[in-house]
């Protein structure tokens, strides 16, 4: 298909897809820690700590320098040890679960849902072994993950439940935010996140356990007289995993701005996106990737956004084939998804510390890696595009955005004539 005269996307998008909204407000309290010389202190760390644990709904908040040391934390405070097996989404973003192997245990993968694109519930309880000690859940694109039969299977195997909300802060299922359901949960506050903070992370859980254990594997300053945990006392004044976790303070003063408006600007950028994706109801091709309005779930801040691409509603028409026709429209688009990590070598053959096997089952009494056949998530890469991001409510912005794809899908046929498919390389870890 060939534009004619112009691409359909003529308007200005002015700041329709700004992200982060950066203010003099953020610029000013990052000053103050500047001016004080209050970098490496823990004051506002531990203000935006309390307001973050007040907003998410949970007993305690830990800042952290990233989301992978949070999530690294959450497993080890949550019991993870040397031997034990993990179960998770083989979709999704390594961080999710590749810090399990610094811990020596295994992740255990488990297929996706192909519409929500989080883990399938109905895939985990026959991958339980009594080597089993969590599950980790990732609430992917934002998509609140089903947890009520997650949290009745880890209830009955005894299983702790771990959250990645990364990708979801302040995402609703059936009415509760994510990050709450479990036993701890851990995220990101990088700058292309939803909730921004420049770079950190942070931990919550209503377990004071787990929140002591993860003061001491990483905050060592912290670690001292206020511990109450009789196992956790003798070793006070050093970090028990060696680590440097704390969170820069010039990212905790954006981060205590940032959600101040967080609730606000994510109203905007729900009613912009659901406001695309009702103009898209009937398209053929492509679908909305968002739970229904019955549902009592929403997408939080609706981070890194993906629509579900339908190829057999366009005779086969490849994923590539319809984005390189919006990119003609004038419409930034892609394609593909995070590819399935029981693929990539690091979690098959890969000898990370010297341990003369492959490190995924170094603590483990078996000589092979057992690699799941993960039919959907191997397949996923070609069935997911991603949509304009809309971060503020132009509708004659979004009108014309969705009347690209409409213009796409009506002529596919005409594509099918140089379809070049997709790349075998299709997609990215």
């Amino acid at each position: 298909m060939k534009t004619i005269n112009k691409p359909t996307v003529s308007l200005d998008p002015g700041d329709t897809f700004t992200w982060p909204i950066i203010t003099f407000e953020e610029e000013e309290a990052v000053l103050d820690v500047l001016r004080r010389g209050a970098m490496s202190a823990k004051d506002v760390t531990m203000q935006f700590e309390e307001e973050y644990a007040r907003w998410q709904g949970n007993q305690y908040a830990l800042g952290f320098n990233n989301g992978t040391s949070a999530l690294q934390t959450a497993m080890w405070a949550a019991g993870i040890r040397a031997g034990d097996e993990i179960i998770s989404q083989s979709v999704t973003y390594w961080a999710t679960i590749l810090p399990c192997l610094s811990l020596g245990a295994t992740p255990v993968f488990a297929e996706i849902d192909p519409d929500t694109l989080t883990i399938d519930p109905n895939d985990i309880e026959h991958r339980i072994t009594e080597r089993t000690n969590a599950i980790v859940v990732q609430h992917n694109c934002g998509y609140p993950t089903d947890m009520d039969p997650i949290m009745v299977l880890a209830k009955k195997h005894d299983l702790k439940v771990i959250e990645d909300i990364a990708h979801a802060q302040g995402s609703l299922y059936k009415g509760r935010k994510v990050g709450t359901f479990g036993d701890v949960s851990g995220l990101s506050l990088m700058s292309q996140k939803s909730l921004v903070a420049g770079e950190g992370g942070m931990l919550t859980t209503d377990d004071k356990d787990i929140y002591e254990r993860a003061i001491a594997w990483g905050h060592y300053t912290r670690f001292r007289d206020k511990i109450d945990s009789e196992a956790l006392r003798p070793y006070r004044g050093l970090p028990l995993g060696g680590y440097k976790y704390r969170m820069h303070q010039l990212s905790a003063a954006v981060g205590r701005v940032q959600l101040k408006y967080y609730d606000e600007r994510c109203r905007e950028i729900r009613k912009a996106m659901n406001y695309f994706w009702d103009l898209m109801e009937r398209v053929p091709g492509v679908k909305a990737h968002r739970p229904s309005k019955e549902s009592n779930c929403t997408m939080g801040g609706w981070y890194n956004a993906m629509g579900l691409y339908r190829p057999e509603e366009l005779d086969g028409l490849s994923v590539t084939a319809y984005v390189n026709a919006l990119k003609d429209e004038g419409v930034v688009a892609g394609s593909g998804i995070n590819r399935p990590l029981h693929r990539h070598p690091l979690f098959r053959t890969c000898d990370i510390y010297g341990h003369g096997k492959p490190t995924v089952i170094a603590f483990q009494d078996r000589k092979k890696v057992k690699v799941p056949s993960l039919p959907i998530s191997e397949a996923v890469h070609g069935r997911c595009i991603h949509p304009p991001r809309f971060k503020k409510y132009n509708p004659e912005v979004i009108e014309q955005y969705a009347e690209a794809f409409k213009k796409v899908s009506n002529n596919y046929k005409e594509l099918l004539k140089t379809d070049p498919g997709n790349p075998p390389d299709f997609g990215s870890w």
